[in-house]
């Protein structure tokens, strides 16, 4: 799998700007320390026919990361999508965020086919997302990573 240089617009410096690249082309904010995360992420943007979508890696990106915070919405509690692209509008966080992607999507990939059957629309996506968020902190834990990028590493007992 390519790393995470290949999911930010060329040219981009993760920690330099927290505004993508000009334009309203929305954004989705994804965990790349998270191996189900970021291969969603790798296959939304090569396969998933969303316009002009942009993927960041909010672990890499603290900037942006960081800017989402300071307005409530931590990494550990899941993706993020800015719908407009710039991270003062709106953010969709969560099982929101996965709905509206998957309700976008016009995938090749046969998981992504699937993965948008079952979490594009919201009663769905709500039932659902907490699995994947379980997911994500044991996949994490095996990695011994943090839930939040500025957490203590998995399995001290202390992370979120």
């Amino acid at each position: 799998m390519p790393d995470a240089a290949p999911l930010r617009p060329p040219g981009s410096q993760p920690a330099a700007s927290p505004s993508p690249a000009a334009g309203a082309a929305p954004v989705l904010v994804f965990d790349g320390g998270c191996p189900f995360c970021r291969h969603f992420a790798e296959l939304s943007e090569l396969r998933g026919g969303i316009p002009n979508l942009q993927i960041r890696d909010g672990r890499s990106d603290h900037g942006l990361r960081l800017a989402l915070a300071r307005r409530g919405y931590r990494l550990g509690n899941g993706a993020m999508l800015l719908p407009e692209g710039a991270p003062d509008g709106q953010v969709l966080h969560g099982a929101e965020a996965i709905q509206w992607i998957c309700a976008r999507l016009r995938p090749s990939d046969q998981l992504l086919r699937l993965l948008a059957l079952l979490l594009a629309t919201p009663p769905r996506s709500r039932a659902l997302y907490p699995l994947l968020l379980m997911a994500r902190r044991l996949a994490l834990g095996l990695k011994g990573l943090p839930v939040e990028p500025e957490g203590p590493p998995a399995g001290t007992g202390l992370s979120g």
